[in-house]
């Protein structure tokens, strides 16, 4: 057997057994539940390897909608998503074009725009911020004047901008105000966030404080859970087993669900950025949510 061919067929396998389960078990009444998206960057080695197959799988094990990364470099993840029913409203998109577009290099954000018009895009999304770009207070301030001037041509072609927290925002620094209280403040109305429930605890906050301060302005949610024990607030590097599947570790999902009707929020998708056995992670997380 062909190594892509017996990719696809374990695949499949393992993701499609909860199929059925799903269908009986997430609850009509709540559309995160029913319109649950994945942050593919959770399935990234498995891509590389098979993306028609990885992505036939999602589908198979419920998901409704998947999240690319590296737009405009996603055009096969797309694709394949489209073809197995599955709706791509966001990516995650190379954001130096918006935190730091004057870069030798960069790919004018215009550029990203018109292709992402054509792909169907609806939401992009500033996933990182490296180092050397957040260092101070105006450093946040120069940031969050740079997202808001390309939300403005974003929402010009129709599409939302938001930004995607990590812990690091949440750092204080001059007199104790952090990053994100800096783009708390400063982001305008165009520009809105994709709140990343596990960094929020991370940094020692609490989620649904957080997205019910920020009603009307958290265009989406990732839903992936903390380790317990986990020592917060930590604002820099996390070991890898502190990502867990939801319901095996300190968030409470139940509450987070039901905030997010209330603050307005788009949409909702599971990510794990580290796990030893993705394709188990993503399967479990799904089927918790199911039963909530």
């Amino acid at each position: 057997m062909k190594r892509r061919h017996f990719l696809r067929t374990a695949l499949a396998s393992s993701l499609a057994s909860s199929a059925a389960f799903q269908a009986m078990a997430i609850g009509k009444n709540n559309r995160y539940r029913n319109e649950i998206g994945l942050q593919l960057y959770t399935l990234r080695n498995q891509i590389k390897e098979d993306t028609v197959g990885t992505l036939k799988a999602v589908a198979d094990a419920g998901y409704k909608q998947v999240e690319p990364y590296g737009f405009p470099n996603a055009g096969e993840m797309i694709k394949a998503a489209k073809d197995f029913g599955l709706a791509v409203n966001s990516s995650h998109f190379v954001w130096e074009s918006v935190t730091d577009p004057d870069k030798e290099g960069t790919v004018p954000f215009s550029k990203i725009l018109d292709e992402a018009k054509d792909a169907g895009l609806s939401h992009l999304v500033v996933p990182y911020v490296h180092e050397g770009n957040r260092k101070t207070l105006d450093d946040y301030k120069r940031l969050a004047e740079n997202c808001n001037k390309a939300a403005v041509k974003a929402k010009s072609a129709g599409i939302q901008l938001a930004y995607h927290n990590h812990a690091f925002e949440f750092q204080p620094l001059k007199g104790k105000q952090s990053g994100f209280d800096v783009f708390m403040s400063e982001f305008s109305e165009d520009m809105k966030f994709e709140v990343d429930v596990f960094w929020v605890a991370v940094a020692a906050e609490d989620p649904v404080k957080l997205i019910r301060k920020l009603k009307g302005r958290v265009s989406q949610l990732h839903l992936k859970d903390l380790k317990k024990g986990m020592q917060t607030p930590e604002f820099g590097k996390v070991p890898n087993d502190a990502f867990q599947e939801l319901g095996e570790g300190v968030i409470d999902w139940d509450p987070v669900i039901r905030v997010a009707r209330t603050a307005g929020v788009g949409h909702c998708h599971i990510e794990q950025d580290q796990s030893p056995h993705p394709i188990k992670s993503v399967n479990q997380s799904i089927q918790h949510l199911a039963t909530l």
